[in-house]
């Protein structure tokens, strides 16, 4: 090792320096040596080392050393006091650094060097000695620095010797790397102050960027430390190396090796925690400058503690520097000293404290760019978006996450993973949804799902939205792979984290997605459409094919007010009961009291004029508790037909989802009750629903249609005696019945219309249907259970 070792001064010297409260290893020790005490326990003492510290560091004109509890780790209230003293950016210690500082060099990229560095301290270890405690605490920090990740990148070392820029950078140090390496052997043979003795090197690097000192310092030690250990490895094996090692007197230092355990782990965590900190300058240096100007108030703010980082990076590496100075020629008193040792434990306490406050502003740096980031790509993917193309292939390839050679997509129906290529020049119907998703809404997807003639014109393809900044949680992995691998028989992404987060942000900022499921066209060109193609899909079917506002006006323009567009085919029976030409009674609400009146009189009256009726209970928009209990009590008592019991929730749910979807897309299309047949009597049913109280349509076949709140048909149907004369023909019985209906004269009524918070259109104006009104507009906020 090219060291001037401590042996060739006299032994007056060697003796002065090894007794020196002061020096050790020629410089100047930050703490007191207590080895000439009785008791080693008692220097232990964290009280007096810190006022010791504390003393000196005060004359040196920089920010005292503090207190340290057990083994050096520092307490809570010196790590408050701590961070206060690294906040200040005006002491005269940082005053002193930066008159050092006078860079005119080009900015370089050490990284390469400090990767050599880092496999020199990774391969020096002892050899195998006697006593295997320091080589195995040697080893674990080998291991640590073996997993550090500046270390390892794509499974190799940062350097590359073959790569032409990276022998360029260690070529152009190599110089100053050696004279910094004579400059530290020199000064510290020579008994420097550690203070003086830092900012001579740091004057001697002035030329040089704040990453690049530290750098270089640091491969001028790691020379030493590698020659150090090279040699202990090899004086068994090689003449040379033995020659060297007994003029280094390097067989009695591993002959004490237990003993110098201590001090090795000391050193060794200090080189770690130098590595870290170098690493976060480097972090630093490395901020994109097209996201974050190095001029920006959180850069300067976070900035303005690295020349203090830096002088103690530096001074730290003097001590250990030191330290394996100190081991050549050492006699017993240095070997036992733990003097040495504390001043170490103090500079990686100092080290990890500057590492915490770089960290945390590191971190608000990151942030920042990462907001810049997205905001940038999330530009990009609205401009992609609002582009034309040839395919639906960008736009699918900047939605999901995925190689070429990837099957991002997982097809329900056959059980495989397939490439995104399946869903090209197609038209893709995006079910966006969270992992909540109503079985109802599944069910009846599925149902149309099944039931489309189109389905060779386009797929369906699940987008599970959730939080992309948190990964989920094993239960909710559990409930996307139920919900993908059994209720979806169409695509779905093979996991959420494969769609970008720009692709969640643009759904849910300018789709407006929030937790009702969404469906949303994109046509073969990967242009998507703005608004919920669901409700045409509730009201039309695959008949909406291709989802497009032209498509809503062609088919509302040959609609009319009847049964076929009220109920369509939610119950297979219902076209039946229309092509016999039956008496259809469609009727809702949840007193069961009222439903037994209604029912019987409605059966006793069409008995009593022979007319063919088929009554079918509809339930509420939302069955709850009563709801069941009713449905329960009518197929009990044969009142009138239902539902399907095992599928009930699901055709209640979707007879008032699809009138919800009608009155909706009747908005969207500019429609009133005003100017609007159909919305009048939408918005009848709707407002019969929010009441408290039952209410009845009655329909001939697809012909005559009537309907009426609870208050109003009950009496009509209990009173058929008073108007039976009217009906001489079966066929005119929903006839008179609207004409009744029409006739009863009210003194008032008060209508309501409970509108859901995700209907996706909320109007700021509302007519009474009855009376032609503006309604009055409260807000409502409801939670039941029953």
């Amino acid at each position: 090792m090219a060291m001037v070792p401590r042996g060739l001064a006299s032994s007056t010297d060697k003796a002065t320096a090894a007794k020196s409260p002061n020096t050790v290893g020629g410089v100047q020790n930050l703490a007191p040596d207590y080895s000439s005490r009785p008791s080693l326990e008692l220097d232990r003492n964290p009280t007096k080392l810190g006022g010791a510290l504390q003393d000196h560091s005060s004359r040196l004109g920089h920010p005292p050393a503090t207190s340290l509890g057990s083994r050096g780790h520092l307490m809570r209230g010196d790590r408050d006091r701590d961070r206060g003293f690294f906040s200040s950016d005006d002491t005269a210690l940082t005053k002193q650094i930066l008159a050092t500082h006078a860079p005119d060099i080009d900015d370089l990229n050490v990284k390469p060097v400090l990767s050599i560095v880092e496999d020199i301290l990774r391969l020096a270890k002892p050899s195998t000695t006697a006593d295997t405690t320091l080589v195995t605490q040697v080893q674990t920090h080998l291991d640590t620095l073996d997993n550090k990740k500046a270390y390892l990148q794509d499974g190799k070392g940062l350097y590359n010797p073959d790569h032409e820029y990276s022998s360029d950078i260690v070529r152009l140090l190599a110089f100053p790397i050696s004279k910094i390496t004579c400059e530290i052997i020199c000064k510290c043979s020579a008994g420097g102050e550690a203070h003086s003795v830092t900012m001579d090197l740091l004057r001697s690097l002035s030329n040089y960027s704040w990453d690049a000192k530290v750098v270089i310092t640091f491969a001028a030690f790691a020379i030493n430390y590698g020659e150090f250990w090279l040699v202990e490895q090899l004086h068994t094996k090689n003449q040379l190396a033995k020659h060297i090692a007994t003029l280094k007197d390097l067989p009695y230092v591993m002959e004490h090796a237990g003993k110098l355990e201590k001090k090795f782990e000391a050193v060794l965590d200090l080189l770690n925690a130098v590595l870290n900190v170098i690493h976060c300058l480097i972090e630093f240096k490395e901020l994109p400058s097209v996201y974050i100007s190095h001029d920006a108030p959180e850069v300067v703010a976070a900035t303005a503690h690295i020349p203090t980082a830096v002088y103690w990076i530096i001074r730290s590496l003097l001590a250990c520097a030191s330290t394996l100075l100190n081991l050549i020629g050492s006699g017993h008193e240095y070997i036992t000293s733990t003097a040495e040792s504390w001043e170490i434990l103090s500079l990686g306490h100092k080290l990890s404290v500057i590492l915490e406050h770089l960290r945390e502003q590191l971190a608000v740096c990151k942030g920042l760019v990462e907001r810049k980031k997205g905001e940038d790509a999330y530009i990009a993917f609205k401009r992609l978006i609002e582009s034309t193309h040839i395919d639906n292939m960008k736009v699918l390839r900047a939605m999901i996450r995925a190689r070429d050679d990837q099957r991002p997509l997982y097809d329900g129906s056959k059980r495989i993973n397939e490439r995104l290529d399946v869903l090209r020049t197609k038209y893709v119907l995006l079910l966006i949804s969270d992992l909540d998703i109503p079985h109802e809404e599944l069910n009846v997807l599925h149902m149309i799902y099944n039931h489309q003639a189109r389905r060779h014109e386009y797929e369906v393809l699940w987008l599970p939205i959730v939080n992309p900044t948190a990964p989920m949680t094993g239960l909710e992995n559990t409930e996307f792979y139920n919900l993908r691998n059994n209720s979806m028989p169409w695509y779905s992404v093979d996991h959420p984290s494969l769609i970008e987060p720009v692709a969640v942000r643009y759904i849910r900022e300018e789709l407006k997605f929030v937790h009702m499921p969404m469906l949303i066209v994109l046509d073969p060109h990967g242009k998507p459409s703005k608004a919920d193609a669901l409700p045409m899909m509730w009201i039309w079917g695959s008949d909406a094919f291709p989802f497009t506002r032209d498509q809503e006006w062609a088919l509302w323009r040959d609609k009319t007010w009847n049964l076929e567009l009220l109920a369509d085919s939610i119950d297979p029976r219902i076209p039946e009961w229309m092509r016999s030409n039956r008496v259809i009674c469609l009727y809702g609400g949840e007193d069961i009291e009222w439903i037994r009146k209604f029912t019987l009189a409605a059966r006793a009256a069409a008995a009593a004029l022979h007319v063919p009726l088929e009554m079918l209970y509809v339930g509420k928009r939302n069955p709850k508790e009563r709801v069941r209990r009713c449905h329960e009590a009518i197929e009990r008592e044969k009142l009138s037909h239902i539902f399907h019991p095992t599928e009930y929730y699901d055709y209640v749910w979707y007879f008032w989802v699809r009138l919800w979807s009608m009155w909706n897309s009747k908005k969207q299309v500019g429609m009133t009750v005003e100017n609007d047949h159909i919305m009048q009597q939408i918005m009848d049913i709707l407002t019969y629903d929010s009441s408290e109280q039952g209410w009845a349509v009655f329909s001939r076949g697809n012909y005559e249609i009537t309907k009426g709140k609870g208050d109003v048909v009950l009496p009509v149907i209990e009173a058929y005696a008073d108007w039976a004369y009217k009906v001489d023909h079966p066929d005119k019985f929903v006839g008179v019945v609207d004409e009744e209906i029409r006739g009863t004269h009210r003194e008032h009524h008060c209508n309501r219309l409970v509108l859901p918070g995700h209907s996706g259109y909320l109007p700021d104006q509302v007519v009474c249907s009855e009376c032609g009104r503006t309604m009055d507009k409260f807000v409502m906020y409801r939670c039941c259970d029953d």
